[in-house]
């Protein structure tokens, strides 16, 4: 690869991290606050079992308080809930994440509604979902999914700014698309958001200055999408099978990375570009979160 042409996520993860443990230190030290995570997870799911297990591990080196919640597969609703409103009232929890996706018999938007939005450390609930898209500051300012807010994170610390540039997000998913769309908005971006009912839809991508890719299919934005010197975002992450390897599987995201590197100014690798930037914006946003509850002023990081 190009190495001036990647935008490194692992490397700025790190970073802020270390920005995130200093806080959270200074923190300790001068108003004896100790942010605490606490992680729900229901059932089995492998990918899950590895997440859950680095966002305490993450959270730990950040000197934050880790609660690990696993509950067994046949839990019920009620049963879930009764936990979620029991940590809404706990003083020593300010964030709550619920790991997704959950068993059939259990409601995910009832999950997302039962989190105090305070402490809607993945930004779903519907008061911050709202609160993004009218772009309330302040005591009022959203917490904002992390995925997004990792992907402005990478794009303002490789362009500066965004002002006037144009945007177009492929995916509309609650979780990355919309909300990135609504970011992009605020840096002053003109943005389209493009999916799979967009007519000549390469013809959309090529108009791009940043090109956000979030639709789950991989490699499906070609180098010929792409506007020369474009800064494209590869949030998707596709298991694919080893070619000649029975069984083997590899991470790939949904821009044809070797070929879009011929045409994109700059671009996300997958793996190692996105993807760590989810966890440390998520200890972002507990920090966020502890502040507020606190009344005190959230740091810049």
């Amino acid at each position: 690869m190009s190495e001036d042409k990647i935008i490194d996520g692992k490397a700025f993860a790190a970073g802020l991290r270390e920005r995130i443990g200093r806080e959270t230190a200074r923190l300790k030290a001068e108003h004896d606050l100790v942010p605490g995570l606490a992680v729900v997870l229901v059932g089995e799911n492998p990918a899950s079992q590895v997440y859950v297990r680095n966002k305490a591990r993450q959270t730990a080196e950040a000197g934050m308080r880790s609660f690990e919640h696993k509950l067994p597969p046949e839990t019920g609703q009620d049963e879930l809930l009764a936990l979620i409103d029991k940590l809404n009232n706990d003083p020593k929890v300010n964030g709550i994440l619920v790991q997704l996706p959950l068993p059939d018999q259990i409601s995910e938007q009832a999950v997302i509604d039962a989190i105090d939005p305070d402490k809607d450390v993945d930004g779903f609930h519907i008061l911050n979902v709202g609160r993004l898209s009218t772009g309330a500051t302040g005591a009022s300012a959203p917490l904002i999914p992390c995925t997004p807010l990792g992907c402005i994170m990478l794009l303002k610390d490789r362009l500066g700014s965004l002002s006037g540039l144009n945007a177009v997000v492929i995916g509309r998913s609650n979780i990355v698309g919309k909300p990135m769309a609504q970011l992009l908005i605020r840096e002053s971006c003109t943005v389209t958001v493009a999916h799979s009912r967009t007519r000549d839809l390469p013809a959309v991508a090529r108009g791009a200055d940043i090109l956000v890719a979030a639709v789950g299919r991989p490699a499906m934005i070609k180098a010929d999408w792409i506007k020369p010197g474009a800064t494209v975002i590869d949030v998707g992450i596709n298991r694919v099978p080893v070619e000649g390897e029975d069984g083997k599987t590899r991470i790939v995201g949904d821009v044809d990375t070797q070929a879009a590197l011929e045409v994109a100014g700059a671009i996300t690798p997958v793996p190692g570009g996105v993807g760590p930037m989810t966890i440390a914006v998520l200890l972002a946003n507990t920090l966020t979160a502890a502040c507020r509850q606190k009344g005190i002023e959230p740091p810049e990081l």
